[in-house]
This record gives structure tokens, C-alpha cells and sequence, in this order.
């Protein structure tokens, strides 16, 4: 799901239902290692990250199965669509994420992938731990009450 506001060219592609699943205990913005093509092709808002999942190999940290589409005007040498990307962190944060996954419960979810103000694309991932059932009962409950309160000041101010 590509988003873009109209006062300027920003671009977000979020993992919705991460919030769903997921709570969020910290949150890092890291950097992608990227083709050209590829950065194209975020450009257009052809990517998504709804599957993709982070994982260390070898003290770095990467991220599997993002979709990022081939880049329409792109010639034989375009990306493959859903191979393994580097991310970039400071070897601090890479350490106390590595510490952290190492625990029982905890894992790192990619959750809004952006165009920052230089354009570069960046990854907003969290270190998570996945809810319960009636903790997503919790969720839908509070949704649905946020909802209705909306609905009842809206009938009130067009009185």
C-alpha cells in the first residue's frame, strides 16, 4: 500500500497488520542497501513489505522476502524482486538487536518503509513480541470504540 501526500512528494509503504500482530517495544530507522533499480522502482511505490522479515547473518542484519517490483524501463540487468537486502545500522544498535532476538519472544518486524528528505529509502523497523489472542481481541474492541465516539461527536457537531 503506497501512500503520498500531496504537500509533497513523500512516499510510505507500512506493514498494517504488524501493528495488529505485533507489540512494539523499540523502534530503529535503518538504511537499505539498494540497486538502481530498485530505489526506481520504491520510487514509483511498486514495493511491498507485508511478508518481509528481519534476520542476522553473520552480525549483519537482513531483510527477506520484500517485494520491491522490477523496474518497468529497466533493461536485462533489472533486480530479481524478492532477494535478500542488507540493512544498515550502527554496530551498537546491531548489537543490542542481536542481544534482544536472542531472547525468548522477541523479533524485529519491518513496519513503514519511506523516502527520507535527501531521498533515500529508509526502513522504520521494530523490535517486537507477538500478541495474544485476547490481546488482538483488546485491539479490535478499542477500534471499534474509537470508531463509534468518532461517529457520535461528528452527529453532535452537525447539530
Amino acid at each position: 500500500m503506497a501512500k503520498t501526500s500531496s504537500k509533497s512528494s513523500r512516499l510510505e509503504i507500512t506493514n498494517r497488520r504488524a501493528a495488529f500482530e505485533y507489540h512494539f517495544a523499540q523502534e530503529y530507522e535503518a538504511g537499505i542497501a539498494l540497486t538502481g533499480t530498485e530505489i526506481k522502482s520504491i520510487r514509483a511505490g511498486n514495493a511491498n513489505i507485508n511478508d518481509a522479515y528481519c534476520i542476522f547473518e553473520n552480525g549483519e542484519l537482513w531483510i527477506r522476502n520484500m517485494y520491491i517490483a522490477e523496474y518497468e524501463y529497466g533493461t536485462d540487468h533489472n533486480h530479481e524482486p524478492r532477494r535478500n537486502r542488507k540493512l544498515l545500522l550502527r554496530k551498537t544498535e546491531l548489537r543490542k538487536l542481536d542481544r534482544r532476538v536472542r531472547e525468548k519472544g522477541f523479533t524485529i518486524i519491518p513496519y513503514k518503509l519511506y523516502l527520507n528528505e535527501r531521498g533515500f529509502a529508509k526502513l522504520l523497523i521494530e523490535l517486537a513480541t507477538g500478541k495474544k489472542s485476547f490481546d488482538k481481541r483488546e485491539t479490535i474492541k478499542a477500534r471499534d470504540d474509537k470508531r463509534d465516539l468518532d461517529r457520535l461527536k461528528k452527529i453532535i457537531r452537525n447539530r
